[in-house]
């Protein structure tokens, strides 16, 4: 039995949520762009800079200390991750550049005529950085269209796709734009089907649900903590024998060993006190003593979330369901609530995404439009150049906040 979420306790450690705008507090409905974060991630940033700011791999106290840190950093995210090994966790500025250096670094095993497989559903984050690396080698792209009735991946067209040159099958597990859950097992299986390796963008999915690389079964995870209430740091893990014949672009003299191998110029090791927090933040959750392994307070903790955020999802739906001047994109049918995440794209038969976000702003709810990088959906339901209007609500929304948003859009004129 999942213990439920204490949701006031969450919002407690939050001091932006405290936040006012004439008078009433703010709904912060933009958590898919970025998360707020809890007082422990700020202090523990503020406390690095302030106490043991220094370069790593000295024989003083505060590199002593930075290196203590960057090794914890480590183990939190590959628990965090579900891997066993701390060293295959690479630490970067974002997911967008750990990608970017990835890719590049692929593409020199490619030939000409070789296949990289990407989607119509994916932040361009997990797309344009291998068509860039594909037109290098030489390489064929093949996009994977969409059902567009409800936003989904239409599998038969990917396993259509594939092929005996296929290198890489890039993919996402949630879009950032619609929620959907996109169903990795069946991907990766017939991705390793045909000797493709599988790159999984993890970003949106990470704030949402426990992650899992063991039972995936991908071979290179991306996230970036500024999605699961962190600062601003990337993510990349990839398998231990990748990482280690892979030529990644770097400078001399720099450690050839994992993980250094792959993570160029110092890095932010304040971003990484943060983003240790971050993840004790979110084991914390679960209310179990600290003694317990992390990993299994994160388990118990993101069960909790996906509970609480499923009771969100449908109260939203539910909600909006009567208002026929909107149109949700996405899965909406109630038996599929689980197949995902509580952020919704919508579009209003009059107001621009863009006007319908000003309005809600006015009344300090705080939502995103455009396509959120997620253009090769957005161009395929013919929804450029305005978008969407993205609602998304992280575990610290209640459902009064709901309501409200509801509400709200039922009065936009």
């Amino acid at each position: 039995m999942v213990s439920p979420l204490d949701v006031a306790a969450c919002r407690a450690c939050f001091p932006a949520l405290e936040r006012l705008q004439a008078g009433r507090p703010v709904v912060y409905a933009d958590g898919p762009a970025g998360s707020q974060v809890p007082v422990s991630v700020a202090e523990a940033v503020t406390g690095y800079l302030l106490r043991h700011n220094a370069n790593h791999d000295g024989m003083f106290a505060t590199s002593r200390e930075s290196d203590a840190l960057i090794a914890a950093a480590h183990r939190a995210s590959a628990e965090l991750l579900g891997a066993t090994d701390p060293d295959e966790v690479v630490f970067g500025a974002n997911m967008t550049t750990l990608c970017l250096a990835l890719s590049r670094a692929l593409a020199r095993t490619w030939n000409r005529g070789d296949e990289v497989v990407v989607t119509r559903i994916d932040h361009d984050a997990n797309v344009t950085p291998w068509v860039r690396a594909a037109e290098d080698a030489g390489a064929v792209v093949r996009f994977v269209d969409i059902h567009p009735g409800d936003c989904t991946l239409n599998l038969d067209d990917l396993k259509r796709k594939l092929g005996p040159r296929t290198q890489l099958v890039a993919v996402a597990c949630a879009s950032n734009a619609v929620g959907t859950l996109n169903p990795l097992p069946e991907i990766v299986a017939a991705a390793h089907g045909v000797g493709a390796l599988v790159c999984l963008d993890a970003v949106h999915f990470a704030p949402h649900a426990l992650m899992d690389v063991a039972d995936w079964d991908a071979d290179f995870v991306l996230c970036s903590a500024y999605k699961f209430f962190g600062p601003h740091v990337g993510l990349l893990w990839g398998r231990r024998t990748l990482l280690e014949d892979l030529k990644p672009y770097k400078v001399r003299p720099a450690s050839n060993d994992l993980p250094g191998r792959w993570m160029t110029g110092t890095q932010n090791h304040e971003g990484l006190a943060g983003l240790l927090a971050a993840i004790d933040y979110l084991a914390s959750l679960s209310g179990a003593d600290s003694a317990q392994p992390r990993r299994e307070r994160l388990a118990a903790s993101f069960a909790a979330i996906v509970e609480h955020e499923r009771q969100l999802a449908t109260r939203f739906l539910e909600g909006v369901a009567p208002l026929a001047q909107w149109k949700v994109w996405g899965i909406t049918d109630k038996p599929r609530r689980a197949e995902r995440v509580p952020t919704f794209a919508l579009t209003h038969e009059h107001l621009r995404p863009r006007d319908a976000a000003a309005q809600l702003a006015d009344q300090g709810i705080f939502t995103w439009h455009g396509n959120f990088y997620a253009i090769e959906l957005t161009e395929t339901l013919g929804l450029e150049p305005h978008g969407l209007l993205r609602i998304g609500f992280l575990h610290y929304n209640t459902l009064a906040e709901v309501d409200r948003v509801v509400a709200a859009l039922a009065e936009l004129r």
